[in-house]
């Protein structure tokens, strides 16, 4: 597809080859009207003997050029716009270089301007004083803090399991999958669950502290209901079950900022590779069926390597750095 830069470059381009020819035709008419005559030619050609006594009048007998149409655009209108107009206009936009069209025309018309808008833009384009947008100002994004030993910080969040996914008896039934990921080494434990909620989300955490072989010093999770009440309805949240959880055994809550999932990126690029790698090619006849697939997927996963890891297995990252303490 061309853009409107391209289109109206063919166009001109199109109008030009138009007035090439023609002109061209012209020069030879003249010159053949030199030699038998204007009538005779005019008779040749099919064309006025007055066509050609102008083109003749124009003809600078040397080139083409001379013979080429020239503008027809009036040089003056009854409804231009006066001096004082466009002064107005270049005070105005001198104070006003990035305003907008319509804001340029309001600002203009309280100071007592007539025309219409349609007519401004004409003008603005004609002399080139268009606004000049500024440059978006650049997100820069915090530089990204880096965990030294595992348990430092875990990400956890809930993915809801596909509807296409389940399938005979199971069919209408709702599964949830909570994922918890170490951001040191990108070891995951995985569990199923009917419900997310924050017991759920309690009861996973005690399975988390149980599986994981190293202490947790600090969970992230996103604002969600199942882990904090802290964007509810009510004044004063009261803790909910999973951090009351977290409080009793000494572990840090650490919530991101409403609405950026990117903050708990880790755990929701996992959940973006289980959609290509587990649930795009499975489907679950029950909940347990579900529970062995997805414990299956979760060891898989465990034991893969990834080039972030120096193309180790989160498994064998871990088991390096428990053992022999080595920081790849």
């Amino acid at each position: 597809m061309f853009n409107d830069q391209e289109k109206r470059i063919s166009k001109e381009s199109f109008s030009m080859n138009i007035l090439t020819s023609n002109a061209h035709f012209r020069q030879r008419v003249v010159k053949k009207s030199y030699k038998i005559g204007v009538t005779a030619a005019s008779k040749h050609y099919r064309i006025s003997r007055n066509a050609i006594y102008e083109w003749r009048a124009k003809y600078d007998g040397k080139s083409w050029k001379s013979l080429v149409d020239k503008s027809h655009r009036p040089h003056h209108h009854p409804n231009e716009h006066t001096p004082e107009e466009l002064k107005l206009i270049a005070d105005m936009r001198k104070r006003n270089a990035n305003a907008g069209l319509v804001v340029f025309w309001v600002k203009l018309r309280q100071r007592g301007y007539t025309r219409s808008v349609t007519g401004l833009y004409r003008l603005l384009r004609k002399q080139g004083q268009m606004a000049v947008k500024p440059p978006n100002p650049k997100y820069i994004p915090k530089p990204y803090e880096q965990m030294q030993y595992p348990g430092q910080r875990v990400q956890i969040d809930v993915k809801f399991v596909p509807e296409s996914c389940i399938v005979g008896e199971a069919k209408g039934q709702k599964f949830y999958q909570y994922t918890a990921i170490d951001e040191y080494s990108r070891f995951r434990y995985l569990e199923a669950f009917e419900e997310h909620s924050s017991y759920s989300s309690a009861q996973f955490l005690k399975h988390l502290i149980e599986k994981f072989p190293f202490k947790i010093e600090c969970v992230q999770t996103d604002n969600g209901m199942e882990f904090t009440k802290q964007l509810g309805n009510t004044q004063k949240p009261t803790p909910t079950l999973f951090e009351r959880t977290l409080e009793q055994c000494g572990i840090r809550h650490k919530l991101i900022a409403p609405y950026t999932p990117r903050h708990n990126g880790k755990v929701e690029r996992s959940h973006r590779k289980d959609n290509e790698y587990f649930y795009a090619t499975h489907s679950f006849y029950s909940f347990d069926d579900f529970k062995k697939q997805l414990s299956v997927h979760n060891r898989r996963y465990n034991n893969f390597p990834m080039r972030p890891l120096n193309w180790k297995s989160p498994a064998d990252y871990l088991k390096a750095f428990l053992i022999n303490g080595e920081v790849f």
